[in-house]
């Protein structure tokens, strides 16, 4: 006889996120998107229009008038991703603000609490902790990238695994929410992205790009050098982290607050790895860490996972970071989140939503569709996808 608690992990392994694939022109790809996500795009807006309520009181409406504000800068920057919201709002049935709003749900909401902080006496977010290990740390040779995402249980019916297939640019998969533009990924010219939220005294909501909107300009980068100079090249509306590793065996952990080159600072990995969870690893310039008051587990997150993978004693594989990205210490938060026990039936609750590991040179991707204690990787079949050439590919001189 199976038990309550068996049945419900029984139902939970056999979750598999929707795949979306989408090709062609940028208003034509974000049509596609759009329609074919559309119930997850429509619960994705009722779930922010719920949270933006929680975190300030704000309505939607108010919460689409914050979002305009950014609206011109991408606009001017990247008018094929403001062209890719059209077309996800044309295929959603939404309008594009809604869409435009999806996007800047993270300077929205931190905004928000910016505005309310006096006010806010709980946890405002739990939310990612990402690694990545170079090859001489593997147990295939091969760099490894990959991060949990915890958030809203309210992602469990919102995620989607994005397929896209462009002609200006690498072909290129995100595991992101329905409606937003991006989050980790790993494109055709081998250059994978994780991330992680960061909070700090700047985030007020002033103009920039958004932080989904960067996430997305990243999918596009081909090289190493060309993710660093998005990031320190433009203006950033909210503060993230951005961690990116390369088939060239490089990574890069990139900590951001809003503004420009100026509030960037760069880790190297050390003894082969880098670790990031939600706080700022070091000074912030020009401003305050708020990261800890937002996210308080993001150090113990921290305390468990960078010392397992920086210090490992043997070859890291896939099993290892399973391990690590399931540990329980803390719980229910820590590294593998849970839902809290002790919250009151209708309180906001917390989850990881998925776990993404992903090998830029053999270009494959694993996910577990939720927390990993409970989901095994299952290894995406993008191998048509993602062999793309290059626009570099046969100019490499020989070594």
């Amino acid at each position: 006889m199976t038990d309550g608690a068996d049945m419900a992990a029984e139902t939970a392994s056999e979750r598999h996120y929707p795949r979306v694939k989408v090709r062609g022109g940028a208003r034509e790809r974000g049509r596609q998107y759009g329609e074919s996500a559309r119930a997850r795009i429509a619960r994705s807006r009722a779930g922010y229009e719920e949270a933006f309520g929680r975190a300030a009181g704000w309505t939607w409406a108010q919460a689409v008038e914050a979002a305009a504000v950014f609206a011109p800068e991408i606009e001017r920057t990247f008018p094929t991703y403001a062209e890719e919201m059209r077309g996800i709002a044309d295929g959603a049935g939404l309008a594009y603000e809604d869409v435009l709003t999806l996007n800047a749900r993270t300077e929205v909401i931190w905004a928000a609490t910016a505005r309310q902080a006096a006010a806010q006496r709980s946890r405002v977010a739990s939310e990612c902790t990402a690694f990545a290990v170079l090859a001489s740390r593997t147990a295939n040779g091969h760099p490894l990238l990959g991060q949990n995402w915890d958030w809203l249980v309210l992602g469990f019916d919102t995620l989607v695994v994005l397929e896209v297939e462009q002609p200006e640019a690498p072909n290129f998969v995100t595991v992101v929410e329905a409606g937003l533009l991006a989050k980790a990924s790993l494109n055709s010219a081998g250059v994978a992205v994780a991330t992680n939220a960061l909070v700090s005294a700047a985030d007020v909501g002033a103009p920039g790009i958004p932080y989904h909107v960067m996430l997305r300009a990243l999918a596009d980068s081909e090289t190493m050098t060309d993710a660093i100079a998005l990031v320190v090249g433009n203006v950033r509306a909210s503060s993230a982290n951005y961690l990116v590793a390369t088939a060239d065996d490089l990574a890069v952990d990139l900590e951001t607050a809003p503004g420009d080159y100026r509030s960037v600072r760069t880790l190297p990995p050390e003894q082969g790895a880098l670790v990031h969870t939600n706080h700022f690893l070091g000074p912030v310039a020009g401003t305050a860490d708020v990261s800890v008051y937002a996210m308080p587990d993001s150090l113990v997150r921290y305390q468990r996972a960078e010392p397992a993978l920086r210090r490992a004693s043997g070859p890291i594989d896939l099993e290892m970071v399973r391990s690590v990205l399931g540990d329980h210490a803390d719980f229910p938060s820590g590294v593998c989140c849970h839902p809290d026990p002790r919250e009151e039936e209708g309180e906001q609750q917390w989850a990881t939503v998925m776990s993404v590991v992903m090998d830029p040179v053999d270009r494959r991707i694993w996910l577990a569709s939720g927390n990993p204690c409970q989901f095994a990787y299952v290894e995406l079949d993008e191998q048509a996808l993602l062999t793309k050439p290059s626009r570099l590919s046969g100019h490499r001189p020989s070594p």
